[in-house]
């Protein structure tokens, strides 16, 4: 009889087992940091979310947050042991050359590992590990007769040209990858720029071959001849 069959299979449903919700598995610290800094290596930081790396470990963004706070401390634990990667140079005693030799590991070893440039950009966060160079260019400067806050003020100088030196390569290297026919700067600068920008009109040609001839270390040490310069003043 249909009633009986509609009987049976209600009986049949509410008798299977339901399938019991437990906690998500526990994880692993370490796998954890390795895949938040696999998907910032391979796509960028603005692909990296809680969600994200809860989704390829099979948990749950709650799940993160019994080990980090946020996005912010995450982030924090990808740079963590990144600079300690790299041994530390044999420094000279002299402190500015000290000081000229720390700024260009510093470039060197951020260069190698781009994708800490996007974490940086945020703001306050770094890996402790790198530390040790800040420490030596603060010590640096004062040994060469900077006040404390001019020291500080040195360091920031040094990390800004070091940052915005590595941004503008790897926009350089990321044009030359992707060439367009759209024109760009310098190649944008035409004879009828001559009255407004007569400068660049008369460098124009010459433009990328001046710039190819460029050396980091010559230039930092010409950052910190005129940083230490300034202690008379």
């Amino acid at each position: 009889m249909p009633g009986s069959e509609k009987t049976e299979k209600q009986s049949r449903k509410t008798g299977q087992k339901k399938k019991p919700v437990g906690r998500p598995r526990r994880l692993d610290p370490d796998v954890m940091v390795a895949t938040a800094r696999r998907i910032v290596e391979e796509e960028g930081v603005d692909a990296l979310s809680m969600r994200r790396v809860a989704k390829e470990l099979g948990s749950t963004p709650m799940a993160l947050y019994h080990y980090v706070q946020d996005k912010d401390e995450l982030l924090m634990l990808t740079l963590s042991g990144t600079a300690a990667a790299f041994p530390r140079p044999e420094l000279p005693e002299d402190p500015r050359e000290r000081l000229v030799a720390v700024a260009v590991h510093m470039h060197d070893i951020i260069g190698r590992i781009p994708w800490v440039l996007d974490i940086l950009a945020l703001g306050e966060l770094t890996d402790r590990n790198a530390l040790w160079m800040v420490e030596e260019i603060i010590d640096c400067a004062l040994a060469c007769g900077l006040s404390p806050a001019r020291s500080v003020r040195a360091y920031r100088t040094i990390w800004s040209y070091v940052y915005g030196d590595l941004v503008f390569r790897r926009a350089a290297a990321r044009r030359a990858e992707q060439p367009s026919r759209r024109e760009f700067f310098p190649e944008m600068i035409t004879e009828k720029d001559a009255l407004e920008l007569p400068r660049l009109t008369e460098v124009k040609e010459h433009w990328r071959e001046y710039a190819a001839d460029y050396e980091t270390a010559s230039e930092l040490d010409a950052i910190v001849e005129g940083l230490i310069s300034r202690r008379a003043s």
